[in-house]
């Protein structure tokens, strides 16, 4: 597993997510220490994204978490509209 993949996570969990999985963008913005993967959706998708008091984001947050610490890396989630 290294970083591309965390990306690939990210990109999996939100297209099984969403109902317009083609409008789905994931980027990562590398930093000295952060790794930061932006989430960007179709508009209708956001709510999906986020989830109800934002627990879906916090999952996907939770999992990505988890994977970047496996790879002894520091990664946040960013979803942007």
């Amino acid at each position: 597993m290294d970083t591309a993949s965390l990306k690939e996570l990210v990109e999996f969990m939100a297209k099984s997510l969403v109902d317009e999985p083609d409008q789905v963008e994931v980027n990562e913005v590398a930093g000295e220490q952060t790794t930061i993967v932006e989430l960007k959706v179709a508009k209708n998708d956001l709510g999906k994204v986020i989830g109800k008091q934002g627990r879906t984001a916090r999952s996907m947050r939770t999992i990505l978490n988890a994977a970047s610490t496996k790879l002894q890396k520091r990664s946040v989630l960013e979803i942007v509209e």
